[in-house]
């Protein structure tokens, strides 16, 4: 009994049945490039006192081709969402933004009084010196996501060493 393989469709099929098996790997490198590109830097979140039920996270991220931030989740709260803050006249007027432009190359900062992320509904107070794992996720033109895992440490100023003004102050009560 013996096999009769040409050459050609031995190479032939031993080609597509490593193409099939590298596959998903390959799909898998991809993915993790994709993550790798977007960085997230100087994160930090607003320490909270008794009776707060919200406070503002921020931080710089940026991306060396287009995404957006779409989403953010945390355990520490029960809502969080991507907020900007604008004067109208003189009335200060935040609100919730269906996602976050972060154009290729350039740097995004969330700082207080401007785009922010927003944990409302806080689980418990957040101390300072303590760690809040935040979720960010993100969606490139093609409408693929990725998401960031960064641990944001709760402190009174900015990583810089200023004292930034309060935005939220009387904000605990938020609501939607």
């Amino acid at each position: 009994m013996s096999s009769r393989f040409t050459a050609p469709a031995l190479r032939s099929f031993s080609i597509a049945a490593i193409a099939r098996a590298a596959l998903p790997t390959a799909l898998l490198l991809c993915a993790g490039l994709a993550q790798a590109q977007v960085v997230v830097t100087g994160q930090w979140v607003r320490p909270t006192v008794a009776q707060q039920s919200a406070t503002g996270a921020f931080m710089q991220i940026k991306s060396p081709t287009a995404v957006k931030l779409v989403s953010v989740s945390t355990p520490a709260a029960e809502i969080a969402e991507v907020h900007e803050m604008s004067m109208e006249g003189s009335v200060m007027r935040m609100r919730p933004v269906a996602a976050l432009d972060i154009p290729a190359g350039k740097p995004v900062e969330l700082k207080p009084g401007s785009y922010h992320l927003m944990l409302m509904k806080l689980k418990a107070p957040i101390k300072d010196g303590e760690n809040v794992p935040l979720t960010l996720v993100f969606e490139d033109p093609g409408k693929a996501r990725m998401t960031v895992q960064v641990v944001a440490p709760a402190r009174a100023q900015s990583p810089a060493g200023e004292a930034p003004k309060d935005p939220h102050a009387g904000h605990g009560d938020h609501k939607h």
